[in-house]
């Protein structure tokens, strides 16, 4: 089992893919959660040499869970800095847009900052709500909370750990687990009762200092709300070293 089948390339030379269940949607079984294709535009906009320092996805509307390809293109070259996009088309539709920004690693810095860590790993892992169903991609990932709980308002801090590829056939690596979960910081925090209150993020950007390392990627994600119906989901990301990046989301708030 993984994210999405592979299915090769079209004539233009875009890959194309199938999602599984696993990108399944808690709201609609018919479209993606937007963490899945987050992590595959990530995964596809690599360049050899540099590391992913900064991803903004935006979500042009529902991903529909059909077959799809990512169209690939380079805005600035470069050895340092380098930017390139990518999108996800389904049905002749762009339905998710990538841009980012790729840093070269170099040389040690003579300076050090303090590091920061998250919560330690509880022991049992914790299931959502029987209401929320048997959606693909709640059950793809096992979630264990350090603070808050998975399934009341508010504040939480969430250890994470996914249960499988990417893309089917190819190891997953620590860029992808920390974006697959990345786009998961507004329903982990949701101040209001999902099922009477939307709380849709139309973009989502993840910086990274570097990729998680091992299997457990933590978020602690917190929501603050304006009077006038909008929104902030905010995010930590750290591994069992410390902290690897923050996840950024605005909201659109309104009732069903």
């Amino acid at each position: 089992m993984s994210f999405y089948l592979p299915l090769g390339q079209d004539d233009n030379g875009a890959d194309r893919f199938e999602p599984t269940k696993a990108t399944e949607s808690p709201w609609d079984s018919a479209m993606q959660h937007g963490g899945p294709p987050a992590a595959l535009l990530g995964h596809q906009l690599h360049v050899d040499g540099l590391r992913l320092a900064r991803i903004s996805v935006d979500f042009l509307g529902p991903i529909p869970r059909r077959e799809l390809r990512v169209e690939v293109s380079t805005i600035k070259p470069g050895r340092l800095t380098y930017l390139n996009e990518a999108r996800m088309v389904i049905d002749g539709r762009v339905a998710v847009v990538a841009r980012a920004w790729h840093i070269a690693p170099g040389p040690r810095p003579p300076a050090e900052t303090p590091g920061t860590t998250a919560d330690p790993l509880p022991g049992e892992a914790q299931e959502f709500a029987p209401e929320f169903g048997d959606w693909g991609y709640g059950h793809a990932i096992e979630w264990r909370s350090s603070r808050g709980d998975l399934n009341e308002p508010g504040e939480a801090h969430v250890w994470s750990r996914v249960r499988m590829p990417l893309i089917d056939g190819v190891e997953i690596n620590g860029q992808d687990r920390a974006l697959i979960v990345a786009d998961s910081a507004n329903g982990l925090s949701a101040v209001l009762p999902m099922d009477k209150w939307l709380s849709i993020p139309p973009t989502m950007t993840t910086t990274l200092m570097r990729p998680a390392d091992g299997e457990w990627v933590h978020l602690a994600a917190v929501t603050q709300l304006t009077d006038d119906g909008l929104g902030l989901s905010s995010g930590t990301l750290y591994d069992q070293t410390g902290k690897i990046g923050e996840v950024a989301q605005p909201l659109v708030v309104r009732a069903r």
